[in-house]
């Protein structure tokens, strides 16, 4: 009893935090969030056994860079791109080999690539049409939050089929559909009682956030397996690291980004 009260109100703790930070301004929302992203940079360090001070420097220049001025865009699709790229290699690594390897020039690459900037994406997320829209980064929590409440309730009840039985013995195809279901309900009732964005938009919101969501979740499970522990760190008690709690969004915001932007470029 005692651990689960611990584990909810850690729980309800951190999203107060998360929520208050997106909704009181913008500014608050970048604030709380490169805290965030220290923690999980410092967090995958470990997993990695990679321990690099100037990758904090260069997170907090990317931060104030990204959040400070407007970009050319050039700029901003090479990294966009670069980073895609890396997540598109780690997805080939979770399917196709059995340990991912963590050769130097890969562990500074993934630390970049892989969590620092997709972290600098995700603070990006809620600036559409060159406004702050906080629902749109409220909604996409709320997406992955539903996936990964109700791919575990589906899985445990109704699961039969394993989905990456390495990685994760406990997921199942089943968990999967379920997610990705709830979720594309989950889009279409914050389309019906917000004024963001249209229901077709945000039904392929929750398809990106339930895939490559679920995707980070894994690859994190992996680097986890990997360096033999259960949890990324120990920041929130019940629930692990920062890095375990961020995971799946930190996956999914650039590839959510580039739609976005598609989107944007389009209407």
């Amino acid at each position: 009893m005692k651990e689960i009260i611990t584990r909810s109100l850690s729980g309800f703790l951190y999203i107060l935090i998360l929520l208050l930070s997106i909704f009181i301004s913008r500014y608050t929302f970048i604030g709380v969030f490169f805290i965030f992203g220290i923690l999980s940079l410092y967090e995958f360090q470990k997993l990695i056994r990679y321990n690099k001070i100037w990758l904090y420097f260069l997170f907090a220049f990317l931060m104030l860079l990204f959040n400070s001025i407007t970009l050319p865009d050039y700029v901003v699709l090479t990294i966009l791109l670069l980073t895609i790229a890396t997540e598109i290699l780690l997805i080939r690594d979770l399917i196709s080999i059995r340990i991912i390897p963590m050769f130097e020039k890969k562990k500074y690459l993934t630390s970049i690539f892989y969590l620092i900037t997709s972290i600098i994406f995700l603070t990006q997320i809620p600036i559409y049409n060159n406004k702050y829209e906080p629902m749109i980064m409220a909604g996409s929590f709320f997406l992955i939050w539903t996936n990964d409440t109700f791919a575990y309730l589906v899985g445990k009840n109704f699961g039969k089929h394993k989905l990456l039985e390495r990685i994760s013995p406990k997921k199942t195809i089943e968990g999967f559909i379920g997610g990705l279901v709830f979720s594309l309900l989950a889009g279409y009732l914050i389309a019906t009682f917000t004024e963001t964005l249209s229901t077709g938009i945000w039904l392929i919101i929750s398809v990106i956030m339930s895939i490559f969501g679920s995707l980070g979740d894994l690859i994190q499970s992996k680097f986890k397996r990997q360096a033999g522990v259960k949890d990324s760190g120990a920041i929130m008690p019940g629930h692990g690291g920062m890095f375990d709690r961020l995971d799946s969004i930190i996956f999914a915001s650039p590839f959510l980004y580039l739609f976005l932007q598609i989107l944007n470029y389009v209407s």
